[in-house]
């Protein structure tokens, strides 16, 4: 087995939100790492799509690549834009949201 990435070329420099492509009316996603102790994912939302309320067994750490994007953990909402992360934390509800057209990397650590 050559690593544990996947669906990304290595040793090479990549522009993140050029990897994963926006489709009306859908959520993207590109799986990079999925293992028991970590998952990297890349999402693209259309605006006004989302990922309803949910709970995860890891901190997930969320990167906004593009757009914005509408985070909800424990009833507040945070909006990022692109550069801006956020931390949900582990066994917290959240959910995230397209408030536009919005990419984001998602690191979750168990």
């Amino acid at each position: 087995m050559d690593g544990i990435m996947k669906n990304i070329d290595k040793a090479q420099v990549h522009v993140l939100k050029e990897l994963v492509d926006y489709r009306e009316g859908q959520i993207v996603s590109k799986t990079l790492v999925q293992n028991k102790n970590v998952s990297i994912t890349l999402f693209a939302f259309d605006k006004d799509e989302e990922i309803s309320t949910h709970e995860s067994d890891g901190d997930a750490f969320v990167t906004c690549i593009d757009g914005v994007g509408k985070l909800t953990i424990d009833g507040k909402e945070y909006i990022v834009k692109e550069g801006e992360s956020v931390v949900m934390p582990a066994r917290h509800p959240h959910a995230v949201y397209g408030q536009e057209k919005f990419k984001m990397l998602l690191v979750v650590v168990f």
